[in-house]
Order: C-alpha cells, then sequence, then structure tokens
C-alpha cells in the first residue's frame, strides 16, 4: 500500500465567495483562468456530481485525465477525485474549501492527497513539483479573475467565422490538423514547430505574419478529436491578452462540410494604452483583436475551402 501524501495551498481574495465558487464551479472556463489548465469540459452529471475531463500542463508535459467531482454549494467546497490516475500518480484528489472573511474578501484552500506508483521517492517528487506549481498558479489565477469580476465581461470576448466547403469533413480537418503544412499553404504563417508525443494531442509553436511585416511568436497546445473538433489553447499569448482559447468545428451538412473558427479571449487592460497609445480605449482593443484574429482565421478558412474543393472538384463545377 502505497504512502499518502498532503499538501494544502491557500490564497486570500478580495471577492465575494459566491463569486469565487462560481469560477471553481464552472470547469468549462477553467482555460480562462487557470494557466496550467488547456481544455476542461464536464462529460456527464449536474451541478452536484459531475466527471470531468481535463488537459492541463505538468512539470512542462501536457496530460489528461478524468476526475469524478463533488459540489456543495451551500458549503462552498468542491470534492474531486482522479479516476484511472495515469503514472507516475497511483492515486490522486483532494478538495476546494472556500471560506467568507470580513468585508466581503474570501480564503480558498485548495487541498491534495496524492501517492506514487511503488512509494518511488522521485515519483513522489515528481507529483509534489507538479501539485505545488499548479496550485500556486491556480489559486493566483483565480484570485486575479475574482477580483476582476465585475469588468471581466468588458475583457472578455468571443466570436467566430464559419466556411461552408463543399468537400467531405475528413479533409477540412485535416488541413486544419496538419498545421506543420501551413508555411506552405498560408501566407500569414512564417514558421510552425510541431510535437505530437501523442496522437492528437499537439504542441504548436508558430510565427505569424502581420500586415506590417513584423512576426511575433504564439505557443499553442492542441487537443484533436478526428473529423469533429480540435480545441486549443495560446499558453504563450500576445502582450494584448491574459488568455486565448479556441475551436475548430467541422459539421456536416447536405451542402459539405461548415468549418467554423471560434475565439474567446481575455484583454489585458493595463496593456490597452501601453500597446495602443494613451488615448486607446478598452473598446478600441477589443476591435482590434477581433478584427487581427478574425483575419487570420478568414485567411485560413479561405484557403482551406480552396484546396478541399480543389481535391473534389467542386471549384471546376463552380461550385
Amino acid at each position: 500500500m502505497e504512502t499518502t501524501y498532503v499538501t494544502e495551498h491557500t490564497v486570500t481574495i478580495d471577492a465575494p465567495a459566491d463569486a469565487v465558487y462560481g469560477l471553481i464551479a464552472d470547469v468549462g472556463a477553467w482555460p480562462l483562468h487557470f494557466g496550467p489548465t488547456i481544455h476542461a469540459e464536464r462529460a456527464e452529471g449536474d451541478d452536484t456530481e459531475e466527471l470531468i475531463r481535463i488537459w492541463a500542463t505538468a512539470n512542462g508535459e501536457v496530460r489528461s485525465w478524468t476526475s469524478a467531482r463533488s459540489l456543495r454549494r451551500e458549503e462552498r467546497r468542491v470534492a474531486f477525485r482522479q479516476r484511472d490516475p495515469r503514472p507516475p500518480a497511483a492515486s490522486m484528489g483532494g478538495e476546494w474549501v472556500i471560506r467568507p472573511l470580513p468585508g466581503g474578501r474570501t480564503e480558498v484552500v485548495l487541498k491534495h492527497d496524492f501517492a506514487a506508483v511503488g512509494d518511488d521517492p522521485e515519483k513522489v517528487e515528481w507529483i509534489r513539483r507538479a501539485v505545488d506549481r499548479n496550485s500556486d498558479k491556480e489559486l493566483a489565477g483565480l484570485k486575479e479573475s475574482a477580483e476582476r469580476s465585475l469588468a471581466f465581461g468588458e475583457l472578455m470576448l468571443s466570436f467566430d467565422d464559419t466556411v461552408l466547403i463543399d468537400g467531405p469533413a475528413k479533409d477540412a480537418y485535416d488541413y486544419i490538423y496538419r498545421c506543420q503544412d501551413w508555411p506552405e499553404r498560408l501566407p500569414h504563417v512564417a514558421r510552425v514547430e510541431l510535437t505530437e508525443d501523442v496522437p492528437g494531442l499537439q504542441v504548436m509553436e508558430m510565427d505569424t505574419r502581420s500586415p506590417d511585416g513584423s512576426t511575433h511568436t504564439t505557443s499553442s497546445v492542441r487537443v484533436c478529436t478526428p473529423c469533429s473538433r480540435i480545441v486549443y489553447k495560446q499558453v504563450v499569448v500576445p502582450a494584448i491578452m491574459t488568455a486565448h482559447t479556441g475551436c475548430w468545428s467541422f459539421r456536416e451538412s447536405g451542402e459539405g462540410v461548415e468549418v467554423t473558427s471560434s475565439h474567446t479571449v481575455v484583454i489585458r487592460p493595463e496593456a490597452v494604452k501601453e500597446l495602443l497609445g494613451p488615448d486607446a480605449t478598452l473598446a478600441e482593443a477589443r476591435t482590434r483583436v477581433r478584427q487581427a484574429l478574425s483575419a487570420n482565421s478568414t485567411t485560413t478558412l479561405r484557403h482551406a475551402k480552396s484546396f478541399v474543393e480543389s481535391r473534389t472538384g467542386a471549384g471546376a463545377r463552380g461550385e
């Protein structure tokens, strides 16, 4: 029987306890608040008992797992336990405890208990480092998001662009999936370095050309579901943002396949005037970010449409 180790990490947040609980409970929004989380979703359940799937970084590695969660809104507690934990963990679980403090402030305690396969000391230390690093990042992100909660609606923007392609979903999906080919296929992509140690889990570094000829580098992790969707999070974002997540989705219809590029961005408010000028406003920043991202997305969609339809002969038919 492996030894169980226990850790606790704590933060004090200048925001009401109910608002903090809401951020912890809404697992689908975690990538916007928690740096280590790439993608998270409810697989089944409701607001009291649920099964969630998470893709996140741990000690520089991208990992995925499934956890069961019990949510107790009245007690402001959320307990979690990994199903079939991945090595080096033999077990992993814990609890979020949210405690109201005087003056509308909140204390959050993030507890973990874990065991390492075979009680190997190196594995124990690897897990402890990952838990400590991720807990600190998650609590810092929770604090920042909760304390900005009143302005969060203005800082966040979501939008999408869609194109109908006369061709099979498989070909459209393959065009987006094979991002290593983008420098030869897309005018705004200068360089892509791709790592895919686990099929369907991609780490991508990309240099993108701006209209003024300059380039900027981003790094993303992509979770790929064949012919259905590719969700991603930029783990290195432009200075104007604190977070950027997205999804390429593919929906077949009688006329072909609808390909949609969706974005959700959180603006870094303190960077607006620094980057866009002393008179720049948040509204201007939102507009410029949307225009830039939408321009790149629609360019990619347009080239994907041309590529796929040239293979199916739709372009030659005038469709």
